[in-house]
């Protein structure tokens, strides 16, 4: 009876392995896939790697998954092994060229995919999964225009072979959203939920483009509608909450209740995908795309108790604790994450943080040297120079200070008037009179121009400075030329007859009263005019010394006013 038992227990476990085995279709995989539910397909993949081991189709979307989980070494391994099965798996090598491209390699990412393409036939999805690994090279979220158009030239080739592939359709239109084009994005789109009124990838990348257009109600809906089709389709809430988050920055008001509201969106996206740790990582670039560096260091720290030496969680450790003003914890978490990653794993923004933190910790000119680092990684980021500039004004190093304000005005498009002013302070105060180069000063006229300009209307405190800019530039005192006169005229006009609200403003209009005093005094031998102007200063300042000076060679004339 006990080897009966043994028998029947044996028989009912082989059939409930070859049933789970048989279930998990490639078909259930590529759906798992789709809903970013890597570790479930990963499962269903290895399975059918050993059960239908012949099929080089099992093999490339193996590797694809660990594509998808930043694995590109274990990919090519896999996709090598897809070769082997089938010498002629284009799939396969449209695989190891993915691989490769987002490894930096281009020169073996283009020989496999021609080989791809050579082997592929009629069948569109190695264009589809060559279009894709285009726009997998994405720097801080952005696709360089060079592989967006390598990827829709790709697709369209794999379009005109079969116009009816939707998943073809869909990555067509992600390339052309990715350049802003909008229409073409939305036809394609449209196309494939023509072809597939259920294609739920399809709901949702419409929903996106919405969302770079500001429309969020629309893009609200879409993603409720696919998850009407598929309620466990997990990147329908990952969108709605990245969505929640681009809403919070646009319009004030409602930020705190959509920044709430994304990160449970994205929670729900969490639970749905495993929550692995791939998710749990990706989860922390939500959390720091949403600011909430609170819930950043939290999920960080708990990261590092589990996640098995994955050392990005250094990354968002870093990034948490300087937002949390943590110094120095970000930097230790930062150097090592830097020192120990593979450098292709290392982004612009890294060496970003790493800047402020160092600066942030007195480490001012290795930060400099780690923010002009993420520049040349990425010249977009632009905006480092802003922060260079600031870092090098506290250091009192002027003239580098305006360069840099200067490069972050010529190469980025967010300067304001204020970075116009910050430009032209750091240029003013660069400026030495034992010098006679007065370059540094043109210079800082120019960005005061340039507000003055472009404001509309003039503002007190650039007006000063124009003044004396233009008095420093009257370098022969013996002979002053009166340069600065129509400027600081313009203030005290400005100024208005109210009595100065602060110190400061007083110290201002004593300024300017002084040099019309000494300009009238020794340029134009007006006494009147002289007098008037040395009354104001000493009404404002009664211990003002050029004042007392003034009066004293007049005999104390005045004294009653």
């Amino acid at each position: 009876m006990k080897m009966i038992s043994k028998i029947s227990k044996l028989v009912l476990a082989l059939v409930l392995v070859g049933s789970s085995v048989f279930a998990q279709s490639l078909a259930d995989a590529k759906k798992a896939i789709d809903a970013e539910q890597y570790q479930k397909a990963k499962s269903m993949l290895k399975n059918l790697t050993v059960t239908q081991s012949t099929k080089d189709e099992n093999f490339f979307y193996l590797g694809w998954v660990y594509i998808m989980q930043d694995y590109s070494d274990s990919a090519k391994t896999v996709f090598q092994k897809g070769i082997a099965v089938n010498p002629k798996s284009a799939l396969n090598y449209a695989g190891l060229g993915v691989a490769a491209f987002v490894d930096k390699d281009r020169n073996t990412a283009t020989t496999n995919f021609n080989q791809a393409i050579t082997l592929a036939g009629k069948d569109s999805k190695p264009y589809v999964y060559i279009g894709k690994g285009y726009l997998l090279n994405a720097t801080e979220g952005k696709v360089a225009a060079a592989d967006a158009n390598a990827a829709i030239a790709i697709l369209n080739k794999g379009k005109a072979l079969n116009a009816k592939d939707a998943e073809l359709l869909v990555v067509l239109g992600d390339a052309y959203r990715t350049q802003l084009k909008s229409t073409e994005a939305l036809g394609n789109y449209q196309n494939a939920l023509e072809l597939d009124p259920k294609l739920a990838t399809a709901k949702v990348a419409t929903g996106v483009l919405w969302r770079y257009a500001d429309n969020y109600e629309d893009s609200e809906r879409l993603f409720k509608e696919a998850l009407a089709i598929d309620p466990n389709f997990g990147p329908a809430y990952r969108e709605w909450a990245e969505t929640d988050i681009r809403w919070s920055l646009r319009d004030p008001k409602m930020a705190s209740a959509k920044v709430k509201e994304g990160v449970e969106q994205y929670r729900k996206y969490i639970s749905l995908t495993d929550n692995s740790l791939e998710s749990r990582l990706r989860y922390a670039d939500f959390l720091a795309y949403a600011g909430d560096y609170k819930a950043l260091q939290e999920e960080a720290n708990a990261l590092a108790k589990s996640s098995n030496g994955n050392l990005r969680v250094y990354r968002y450790q870093a990034y948490a604790a300087y937002e949390n003003k943590d110094y120095p914890t970000a930097l230790t978490a930062m150097n090592t994450w830097i020192t120990k990653a593979e450098p292709k794993r290392v982004i612009p923004r890294d060496y970003l943080y790493l800047g402020r933190i160092q600066i942030a910790s007195g480490k001012d000119s290795l930060g400099i040297k780690s923010l002009q680092t993420a520049y040349t990684m990425d010249t977009t980021q632009a905006d480092v120079y802003a922060e260079i500039g600031k870092s090098l004004y506290a250091q009192k190093k002027y003239e580098k200070a305006g360069d840099a304000y200067r490069m972050y005005l010529t190469k980025s498009r967010k300067g304001t008037l204020n970075d116009y002013l910050r430009e032209g302070t750091s240029y003013y105060f660069a400026f030495d009179a034992k010098k006679p180069d007065t370059t540094l000063l043109t210079k800082a006229d120019s960005a005061f121009s340039y507000i003055s300009q472009k404001s509309g209307k003039p503002i007190p405190a650039v007006v000063l400075f124009r003044a004396r800019v233009n008095d420093s530039k009257d370098a022969d005192r013996n002979n002053i030329k009166g340069y600065a006169k129509p400027y600081y005229e313009q203030y005290i006009q400005l100024a208005g007859s109210t009595p100065p609200a602060d110190e400061k403003a007083k110290a201002q209009l004593v300024e300017a009263y002084s040099y019309l005093g000494a300009f009238y005094q020794y340029k134009e031998k007006d006494d009147a005019k002289a007098t008037e102007n040395f009354t104001k200063v000493r009404e404002l300042d009664p211990a003002n010394k050029q004042a007392a000076a003034f009066f004293s060679k007049k005999g104390g004339a005045a004294k009653g006013k």
